[in-house]
């Protein structure tokens, strides 16, 4: 009894209204039984209760119910076999529950007996805050064992559904690989953050069969590039993504490779129609084209896949579910990447769980009835169960940080890069320009006359800001595909641009998704951007703001969200900062991820290195020292092996310095 934490005032004050009620009821009953016998037997109790003194405060444990009370019941009518019945236990339950440690959790009301039979379970201790009984899932047929043993006793167990029973069963039996921990090389695990440490951890511990949920911006790309270097033994590895994310990937890798290609990796594009080699350590997929590709794939046998934003798998009826999930299951190790993996609508999670444990989840029926109760027309749209399947996945298969649980080690700001793909029609004319720009040079370089000089400068000027101008109307469908990926987090955000295309392109594109937003640009009220900001930051359901880089860059505090996204870049640093610190402001809880939207061979190029090189001058006059945006991996400007600009900004030299603005 001590291990429920009663007093003895509180047994007294229990016993007192348990005879009460039991004397008012009894009371009722003789109103209808006109037993003199029974009139006798109750004076007796109530004599009887006089002599023992039950108004006094002494200890429940030291009295005894008189026998007369305790067995009568009604009008005492029925057989004396009938009485006894009446009079035995009811069937204790003892509930075997999944707990979020992992660990097997006994619930039950208070028996000495099943608490005596407890102690007997392997490994068995007993949790105080929570007031259970708990045990790892290896003593679980001891457990089993121990209560069928009790004595004299009805116990009934209430076991675990057989579908968690076979999730343990599997996980348990994984290989745990934290031994090879120390095969990450170190120029990679220098970088990787305490909690990072921990997910990678928790990947080889679970056999690197995992879904790494963590938010969005805390480097999940990372980490699974961390677990591939313990295993490259396994090599090649395979990577699914969305298309917009694909050179991203290959960034990601080129800076952990030196600023080289010496990992190898092949970027397979999105119009492919025949003759890929998947031939690179690392095979970078998109998911559109994996119908495509799935006789490759399977004949490749990939014994490492990486699926990033896995949640695009969540659809069972899409055909690059269908395609992909025999590839990921056929792997040894396959590493489920997604930030929102649908937790609200548990059937959304099937599919994914399948592609991992494909004997556990081998019936979309079993899962949904268990988890997915509450849906219309027959549909498994609800949620049922849905503690236990939290347990169920933190326990098997998922870890999930959230950003303000891991503030403390984050940076304030984080920086990244991320390279868009643009089609080659679309690159044409930039192309043109381009060719253009380099005969200018030329001439320049050539020229004798100083007046000719200088027309010719001002035509290389010309040049470049056309280039300007149509490297972002080459992105834009490149920037909306990116997006659409982001608008998947659900997480509120910001899009900063320059011209007025590539505003007109987001603000369609986020309207046509039905996606709440405000615009703030050039054209906008002065007396009308502080309510559109307020709009954000108190306005659940405006999820997006898309900023002009100079006038939504000032004055604005859009603290509610800590995601920044650049489709373009400025010529002017102090404008790129002062947009970032829209975010970046006092009132932010969370640190600010950024992300820059870069296109190979475009004028990204050449603003990168001259915004770079601008803030190092800056930061040398202004603070004694150098300052540039640095940015969470810094790879070379060209992951998809296209020729770089490099060249170009050797032979600006001084020319670009002038600070070409085109106004939108």
């Amino acid at each position: 009894m001590d291990e429920w934490d009663l007093s003895d005032d509180l047994l007294d004050s229990l016993e007192r209204d348990a005879l009460r009620k039991i004397e008012d009821r009894k009371r009722s009953a003789s109103e209808t039984c006109s037993s003199p016998e029974k009139e006798a037997q109750w004076r007796t109790v109530k004599e009887q209760r006089v002599e023992d003194g039950r108004g006094s405060s002494q200890p429940l444990r030291s009295r005894v119910l008189p026998q007369s009370v305790s067995k009568v019941d009604g009008c005492g009518a029925g057989s004396s076999s009938q009485s006894t019945s009446m009079a035995e236990p009811k069937a204790q339950i003892v509930k075997i529950l999944l707990h979020a440690t992992g660990n097997l959790a006994l619930k039950f009301p208070y028996d000495p007996v099943i608490v005596n039979a407890c102690r007997k379970i392997p490994k068995a201790t007993w949790n105080a805050k929570e007031r259970l009984w708990m045990f790892p899932p290896s003593s679980l047929s001891s457990a089993e064992k121990v209560f069928s043993e009790i004595a004299g006793s009805k116990v009934e167990i209430q076991k675990l559904d057989p579908l968690v029973q076979r999730a343990i069963a599997a996980a348990s039996s994984a290989t745990d690989l934290r031994d090879r921990y120390d095969k990450i090389p170190a120029n990679i695990e220098s970088k990787l953050l305490s909690f990072q440490r921990d997910g990678v951890r928790f990947v080889l511990q679970h056999g690197g069969r995992v879904l790494l949920a963590d938010e969005m911006g805390l480097g999940k790309t990372l980490q699974a590039i961390a677990v591939a270097s313990c295993i490259q033994d396994s090599w090649p590895v395979l990577v699914l993504t969305p298309s917009s994310l694909r050179l991203h990937w290959a960034a990601v890798m080129l800076s952990q490779c030196g600023g080289s290609n010496r990992g190898g990796f092949t970027i397979v594009p999105s119009n492919v129609k025949s003759g890929i080699r998947l031939d690179g350590l690392f095979n970078i997929v998109s998911y559109d084209i994996v119908p495509k590709l799935q006789n490759i794939l399977m004949a490749s046998d990939f014994k490492v896949v990486i699926a990033d934003e896995s949640h695009f798998l969540k659809n069972a009826q899409a055909k690059r579910t269908s395609a992909a999930l025999p590839v990921i299951q056929r792997a040894n190790y396959a590493i489920l990447l997604s930030g929102t993996p649908a937790l609200s609508r548990p059937i959304e999670l099937f599919k994914q769980l399948e592609a991992l444990y494909p004997k556990v989840y081998k019936n979309v029926h079993e899962y949904g009835n268990r988890y997915c109760k509450g849906g219309v027309f027959g549909t498994y749209q609800g949620s049922s169960n849905h503690e236990e399947l939290h347990n169920l996945m933190k326990a098997t298969v998922m870890i999930r940080r959230l950003k303000k649980e891991v503030l403390n080690e984050l940076p304030v700001k984080r920086r990244q890069q991320v390279f868009l793909d643009l089609n080659e029609k679309d690159m044409k004319q930039i192309n043109a320009l381009f060719r253009e720009l380099e005969v200018v040079k030329h001439k320049i370089k050539a020229c004798t006359s100083k007046e000719d000089a200088e027309l010719l400068k001002f035509t290389e000027k010309n040049l470049i800001n056309k280039i300007y101008t149509d490297s972002a109307q080459a992105k834009i469908p490149a920037v909306l595909d990116y997006l659409g990926t982001v608008i998947e987090a659900g997480c509120k955000f910001i899009v900063f641009a320059h011209h007025l295309s590539m505003i007109d392109g987001i603000h369609q594109f986020l309207l046509k998704k039905k996606v709440g937003c405000i615009r703030i640009d050039g054209g906008t009220p002065a007396a009308s951007r502080q309510a559109l900001a307020t709009d954000f930051q108190e306005k659940d359901h405006i999820r997006v703001a898309v900023l002009s880089i100079r006038a939504g860059g000032v004055g604005l505090t859009l603290t509610a969200a800590s995601t920044v996204i650049f489709a373009e870049l400025s010529w002017t640093p102090g404008d790129i900062i002062q947009a970032e610190d829209r975010a970046h402001r006092i009132g932010q809880v969370s640190s600010v991820n950024i992300y820059y939207l870069l296109a190979n061979d475009t004028v990204d190029d050449i603003i990168w290195d001259v915004v770079q090189s601008k803030l190092e001058n800056l930061g040398q006059v202004l603070d004694g020292h150098e300052n540039t945006l640095e940015v969470a991996s810094q790879p070379r400007p060209s992951p998809s092996k296209q020729r770089t600009l490099d060249s170009y900004m050797k032979r600006c030299g001084s020319h670009i310095n002038s600070d070409p603005q085109p106004k939108p």
